[in-house]
Parts: structure tokens; sequence; C-alpha cells
């Protein structure tokens, strides 16, 4: 019988201009090679789609087998790949011993490339036996071809046709042995002993100890195959292990990148040496510094963290060698080689890691590059870390990042900002060094968010009455005169003193105002034009940094100083309480580019308030000056909880002392791909079958259904009901959104009462609401067309999305990227909005960013912001408004993705949802 059919690329065919099989045969026969090639090509597709043309086998032997076109040999060996060979009964056609002669033939050819072609031909029909059995003497042969091409591609055929059936060529191992002692290229040298190494390994192990003292000398290619071969034969309890070990050491000093990363790899899976580690480690550092690759950067530097994971501080002497890959240009390696040097720090080498962070920061400041500001952002973060975690740094860096708060690049300075907060709340010692500092830098800084945290740091930290006198004179200096309108108004009516007076002048000497064409009077039009000008020239100039944020409109900023001043103003409270009313006077009037805002008003008005009543009303001072600072305490307590997690205990005596877990490249790849283990139950797989057809249809079709990866398997059973034979039945199907068919089902004839089973392969390329619909068709009596149309299969792209988490910098950030937005409207039974918010979270497989502790206690009103990805790494955010009434649960969830596909999914998930939502118990 016949081998299972193996499965092909499914390629495009245009079946707008299909040719009829007298035109093929009509071009075969009489046709240029040119012609015959297309036509050829032609056949090959339509074979490979499922259409074989088996009337036209004899004329591409008659026509095609006998020319000498080296294009048409090569065509020709796909289309012997492909075409059927055997007959309905499973035996070998007839026609196919001409086409055994003709590769006997090929292989004798006295052309070396026509010779090898054929070898790796043979390669891809290695499954039948039949046509093989005859081609083996010459096979053989062609291992003592003069030619290296010959050869290697003998030594490949020789290799599948015995692990296919070894009955062909019993004796393979030893000829391959033979071959490989006599054999002087590195190809065929490492193709023999792949043969070797995977149908006989003790013979690859004993060549492999023959030539053990050359090993640095040979080819890239056998280097990797004997860095596998020794990776095998370490599964099993060897007795070779020391040499392997010592052969590793030695390909560390490979010139081939690859060959080095495979010897490190391996070496740490035979020992756990200390030295052997070490040099496993510094082989991957040198290899991301001098590989120019990004990606393979990044796998290294994958596989050097998973080894520090496992080794602990046996790698701490390379930290500051893996620092320079810091001097790679992509900001993902960065990234990568900063949280492996920041997991690698420890007391004995703070210091050093802390000083060339800070050289590297001055860098980004000394010259400009690309991406220096998200460099600089990478390297503040860093450094807060340390500093943070290593309480005897903090000292030296601090001041040292205080330099980057008049940073242009606004997030490196709320960076700074907030390392500055969290140290100078943690080291008490250093609060008054700071906040001189902080005072000094006050001139320098350019944002609002920088100069809210500056204040909220010096209103907390500032004490004794010379400290806050000397903060109130650099508030001043950058905050200029005060009131703030009545110095804007004065400098107004200077700008236009001068030029008021010269056009009293003009005045006076015309007897009476020029009359323009339209009507106008000149003289107003004059005068209002230039009292615009003044007015405009007096807000471009230049004013200090907090004065020109507060006159730009950026009133939360003035609303912080009035807080801050509130906490400093114990002994100048009337200057504190000018400065409070002059921000809201300014902010009324027209020298403000936007008018002061209700909240940032009414926060002054309280500050004003509370200074003014603080005699009478002592218990303000616990509000200002200790329940702030206590509040930001308590957050740095949760935020340490969050960054510890319980390192892992390693007791000895039950530990078995190995080396790292072997590497099994066959069977990460099974668990890449899914195919390692799937679990299923009954009861899942009933879910997931669709009904296709009636019960009175003449076929009852249903389809199961599974998601696989990227791809949908589905199984259609079809029973005949009828007492007829069903013949030419085909199944077509077709799909809406982005799905596509892999392959077309084949024609089948079904039995009376009789059951067939099919199945297709549909790709996913986007988390898009599918749908998939068909028709069965069969030849009826007196050869009419009968058909059956398919229900409609929906897909559910639940399947494809997965909980994620993202910080609230992130999610604001991506929210402001997305365009594609989709808004539904709440509509549902539920009376409490958190059930509701559990009810969408369960519905769209999103989580939930909003801490629990925002949305805790007892409030009609719920906001949650809420994070997914696909498999396709779609991002997908929603924000849910909703409050209770006395009516339900009224609001809306508002979904942005960066696709249009996403985004309308999920509010189709959720409105679905909605009409199906009960009350959770």
């Amino acid at each position: 019988m016949a081998a299972e059919a193996p499965c092909y690329t499914v390629v495009f065919e245009d079946t707008t201009e299909s040719p009829s099989t007298q035109e093929l045969r009509a071009s075969l026969e009489k046709g240029t090679d040119e012609d015959r090639l297309d036509t050829l090509r032609r056949i090959i597709v339509s074979t490979i789609n499922g259409n074989p043309q088996p009337t036209l086998l004899m004329p591409i032997i008659q026509y095609i087998m006998p020319s000498r076109n080296k294009q048409l040999k090569k065509l020709l060996h796909f289309y012997w790949e492909v075409c059927p060979k055997y007959d309905e009964n499973g035996k070998l056609k007839q026609e196919m011993i001409l086409v055994v002669n003709a590769i006997r033939n090929d292989l004798q050819h006295p052309n070396e490339y026509i010779r090898g072609a054929t070898l790796r031909f043979l390669q891809k029909i290695s499954k039948d036996a039949e046509l093989l059995e005859p081609l083996i003497p010459i096979c053989r042969s062609c291992l003592e071809h003069r030619h290296s091409y010959v050869r290697k591609n003998a030594v490949f055929a020789v290799y599948t046709i015995y692990r296919e059936y070894e009955h062909l060529i019993p004796d393979a191992p030893e000829l391959m042995q033979t071959f490989i002692a006599a054999e002087s290229d590195a190809t065929c040298k490492r193709n023999a002993f792949v043969f070797l190494a995977h149908c006989a390994m003790p013979k690859a192990v004993e060549w492999l100890i023959s030539v053990y003292d050359q090993l640095t000398s040979l080819d890239e290619l056998l280097q990797m195959s004997i860095i596998e071969v020794i990776r095998l034969d370490c599964k099993n309890d060897t007795t070779h292990r020391p040499r392997y070990i010592r052969c590793m050491f030695e390909l560390l000093n490979s010139s081939s990148h690859a060959v080095k990363y495979e010897a490190a790899t391996t070496l740490t899976t035979l020992t756990q040496n200390p030295a052997a580690v070490k040099a496993a480690a510094s082989c991957f550092v040198n290899l991301v510094i001098k590989e120019s690759d990004n990606n393979v950067k990044l796998i290294v530097l994958d596989r050097l963290d998973t080894l520090r994971s496992k080794h602990g501080h046996i790698l701490d002497g390379l930290t500051m060698d893996i620092l320079q890959v810091l001097s790679s240009a992509d900001m993902e390696v960065r990234r990568k080689a900063m949280s492996i040097v920041l997991s690698m720090t420890s007391n004995r080498n703070v210091e050093e890691v802390v000083l060339f962070l800070k050289k590297q920061l001055q860098q980004t400041q000394e010259r400009e590059f690309e991406k220096a500001p998200e460099y600089r952002q990478l390297l503040i973060q860093s450094i807060h870390v340390l500093a943070v975690k290593f309480s005897e740094v903090a000292a030296s860096v601090v001041h040292a990042l205080m330099e980057f708060l008049g940073d242009s690049n606004n997030p490196s300075a709320l960076d700074v900002v907030a390392f500055v907060r969290e140290v100078v709340e943690k080291f008490p010692h250093l609060r008054q060094s700071i906040c001189e500092k902080l005072t000094q830098t006050l001139t320098e800084i350019k944002s609002g968010k920088a100069f809210r945290g500056v204040l909220w740091i010096l209103g907390e930290y500032v004490e004794g009455l010379s400290d806050i006198q000397a903060t109130f004179q650099d508030i001043r200096k950058v905050l200029g005169e005060i009131p703030i309108l009545a110095s804007e108004q004065r400098l107004l009516d200077e700008a236009g003193g001068e030029e008021d007076r010269k056009e009293d002048k003009k005045v006076e000497g015309s007897g009476r105002p020029k009359v323009l064409a339209d009507g106008t009077y000149a003289t107003e039009t004059a005068y209002t034009s230039t009292t615009s000008a003044r007015l405009e020239a007096v807000k471009t100039a230049s004013k200090p940094p907090l004065r020109a944020l507060i006159l730009g409109g950026d009133f939360f900023t003035g609303s912080v100083l009035a807080s801050a001043l509130t906490k400093l103003a114990n002994a100048l409270r009337a200057e504190s309480m000018l400065i409070m009313t002059s921000i809201i006077r300014v902010g009324q009037s027209k020298f403000v580019t936007v008018p002061i805002d209700e909240d940032s008003n009414e926060r002054i008005l309280n500050c004003i308030q509370t200074l003014s009543e603080l005699q009478e009303k002592s218990i303000v001072h616990d509000i200002f000056l200790k329940d702030t600072k206590a509040a930001y305490s308590k957050m740095l307590v949760a935020q340490e909880r969050k960054r510890k997690i319980d390192d892992l205990l390693t007791f000895r005596q039950f530990s078995k002392k190995s080396a790292d877990d072997p590497i099994d490249y066959v069977e990460d790849l099974g668990k890449a791909t899914g195919t390692a283990e799937v679990r299923e139950d009954f009861i899942s797989n009933l879910s997931r079958i669709s009904q296709l057809t009636g019960f009175s249809d003449p076929i009852y079709a249903e389809a199961y259904v599974k998601m696989h990866g990227f791809d949908i398997m589905l199984d259609v059973l079809l029973v005949n009901q009828t007492s007829n034979t069903l013949q030419n039945l085909c199944l077509d199907f077709a799909t809406l959104g982005d799905l596509k068919l892999v392959e077309r089902p084949a024609v089948y004839t079904i039995a009376p009462h009789g059951f067939q089973s099919i199945k297709a392969t549909i790709k996913v390329s986007s988390t898009e609401t599918g749908v998939i619909f068909g028709s069965i068709l069969w030849d009826g009596p007196a050869l009419a067309e009968c058909c059956v149309i398919l229900n409609d299969i929906h897909i559910d792209i639940m399947d494809y999305i997965k909980p994620a988490y993202c910080s609230e910098t992130q999610f604001r950030s991506m929210w402001t990227e997305f365009e594609w937005e989709n808004r539904v409207n709440v509509s549902t039974n539920m009376t409490d909005p958190r059930d509701y918010l559990k009810h969408v979270m369960k519905s769209t497989n999103m989580s939930c960013l909003t801490p629990e502790g925002a949305m805790s206690g007892d409030c009609d009103f719920l906001s949650a912001n809420m994070y997914a990805r696909s498999l396709f790494g779609e991002d997908a955010l929603a924000n849910l408004s909703i409050e209770k009434t006395e009516a339900g649960i009224v609001g809306h969830v508002r979904i942005r993705s960066k696709t249009q596909g996403i985004a309308l999914s999920l509010g189709d998930r959720i409105t679905m949802s909605q009409k199906d939502s009960k009350p959770l118990i």
C-alpha cells in the first residue's frame, strides 16, 4: 500500500485562464522549452492544490523526461515528488518503471550538478521503497565520486533511505564510518557525522574521540554537529563527560559566534563548576558586545539572565563587563542589559556601577545622539533603584541627579523628582542639603510637573526659620514681582506711555480724525491694534519660570505653590497670602493665556482661609504638616511590599547537585508549537461542536472547531442520510474577516448511510470577529448538481485575547496614541457597579489596572482602566465609567486600540454579554 500522502504548501492558482488538458498536452508535445516550463509549472501547481491530472503523466514522460534542459529537469523532480505514483489499489503505476530508469540514468550522468540534484530528489521520495530499491547500488557508488557536491548529497540520500527502510542498506553505519575516515571535504564529513549521530551514536563518539586534538581546527558546521552529539550523548551516563567539558572550553575560543554560543550553552549543562559557569558567562558577554544583530544580542542576554538567576553571585565579577553593552544603540538591548546589571549589583560593586552610570549620564548631556532622552531616562531610573536599595550611594548620586531637574525632556525631570522625593523621605540626614540644592535649581526648572514635585518636597521637608526664609526668597525669585497683576499692568502702561504721548500730539496737530475708504476712523483702528500688540509684547516678554507657567494658564502648579506656602508660612503669613491672592487675581485678568479653573481657585482660597485662621484652629497644623507626609510614607511602604519577593530557599541536603537542565531542542519546539502535550476533556470538546445542517437534509454535517495557536482546525463529520451513493462530494468553505483557508478539501464518495470525516485548516492573522460559511456540493441523479448550504460558524476572538498588565504611564501613553475608539453604552440589569466591572472583565478577558484600594468604599461612582493583549501583539485598552442611579447602572465603556478590528470585536463582545448578563451571586 502507498504511504500516507505528504502535505505540501498551497500555491495560488489563477483559475480565470485555466487551459484544458488537451491544450496542456499540446504545449508539452510541440512547445518550446519556455512553453514547456510554464506548462509543467501549471501542472505542478494544479497537482499541489488537489487537482492531479493523471492523463498527462505519459506525455510528461514522453516529451519532458528526455530533455537536456537543466531547468526542466529540476522542475521535473518537483513533479515526480507531488504526482500520484500509486493506483486505486495502492500499487505502483506501470509508468513509474520508466521514471525509475530515467532517475538511474541521471544518477550516472557525467555532469555533477545533475547527479547531485537527483540525489537530493531521492531524499524527498524516501518513503517510496519500491522506487528506491533499484537505485540503491548506484546511490552507494556516488559516495566515491570525485566531486564533493555529489558525495555530500549521496551521504544524506543514504541517510534518509536508511532512516525509513533500514533493510535496504543494512551496512550503512559501517559504510559511513569508512567514508568519514577517508573523506577530506569538511561538508561531506559533517554530513556523514550527522548520519552516525542519529543512526549509530557509538560510532559517532568513537570518531569524535579520534579527532579530539583537532577540534579547534575543524570547520564551523562540523563543530556545531560535534556540540550536538556531545549534548545528545550526555543525556545518558557517559564516561567521556570530562573530555567533553574540556572540549567545550576549547570551543569557547572559536572564531564563529554560533559555535561560541552553543559551546557556552552546552558547557553549563555539563557542569556547574564556578570556573565553567564564569567562562560561559564571559563568552556570552563578549558575544553581546561583538555581535551586530540586535536580535542576537537579546537572545544571548536572555541566556545570560537565565544563567545569573541559577548561579547567584558567581557572575558578580562580570558586572562591569555587562555595562559595556550599554554602548549599543538599541534601547531594548540597553534595557535588558540594565535589568541584568541591577540584579547583579551588590554592596561590593555598587559604587563602581553607580560611578559608571553617572559618567554615562554626563555623556548624554554633553553630546546629543539618537534616543538620548530615552537613554537618559533609563539611566536616571536605574540610579534611582540602586540609591534606594543601597543607602550608602544615595548621598553621592542625589545631588548629581538634581542637575537634570531642568532637563527639557519632561519624563527625565519627573523621574528625578520621584527619586529625590523618595530619598528625602527615607534618609532624614540628607534632607537639609537636598532642600538647599532644590532651592538653588528652581530657576532652571521648565516643567510644571517638575515644579509641583519640587514645591511639595520643599513644603514638607524644609524646617527651621532661617531655611524657610531662604526658601521664600528663592521662590520669590522664580515668581517675580508681587502682586503679579499690578506689576504686569504697570509693564503694559510703561510700554504704552511713550506711544500714547506721540498719539496725543498727532491728534492735536490734525484738525479732525482721518476717515478711511470704508468709512472707519483710522485713529480708532491704530489705537486698537497698538493696544493688542503691546499686550502681546508684555505676554511674550522674558519672565521667571514659575511666573511664566502661571501666566501660561498652569494654575494647578499655582495651587500646589499655595499649599507649599501654607505649610511654610508660620512666620511669613502676610507675604504668603499676598502671593496666593496675586495668583487668583492674575488668573482672572487678561494677562493669562487660560483663565483660572474652579478647582485651583477653590484650593488656593482654602489655603488663604487656613492661614487666616491659623491661630484659632490648630487642627490644620496636623493636616498640612503631618498628614500629607504620613500619607506619602504609607505609600512608600506599600510600594516596598510590592517590590520585595521572598527569595527562593534552597536546602542543600534535599537538593541534587547537578548542572543546568540539558537543552532539548525537539522538546522546546514541541512546547512552542503546542504539540508537546494536549489535555482535553469530553465536555469542553462538546461545547465546541457546531451543527452545520439540519437533521432532515440529505447530508447531516457538524464541525468540531478547535483553536490551535494561530490556526483554526475544523474537523467536519458528514453523514449520508440517503440510500444513494453520493459521488464527487465536495465541501467548499469561504471566510469573512482576517481568516484564510489554507487548503481546499478533496472530493469524496460516500456510501449510503455512510460517514466521512474531513479536516480543514484556517489561518488567523488578527483579532477580528471572523465568520466561516460554506456549502456541500455533490452529483445527484442524471449528473445534476445538488447543494446544501451550511450554517455560519462564528469565531470567538476571546481565544486570542489574554489578560495583561502595564503601568499607569504606559496606559496613558497608549491611550493618547491609539486612534481607534469604540464607545459602548451600559445597559444591564445589575445593580452593583463592582459586579458589572467583574462581569465585563470576565467576558472580555481583560485585567483591571485600577488598584483595589482606589475602588473600595461606598460610592455610587466607579471608574476603572482595563488592559489585555492578543496573541498577535495587539494592545486593547478599556475605560469603564459608570454611575449607580435609581434607574440602575448608567455609563459607558470606551475601548481603544491601534487597529479597528479588536476595538469593534471587544465592543460587540460587551454588547452581547450585556444581553445575557445576570446579577452575580
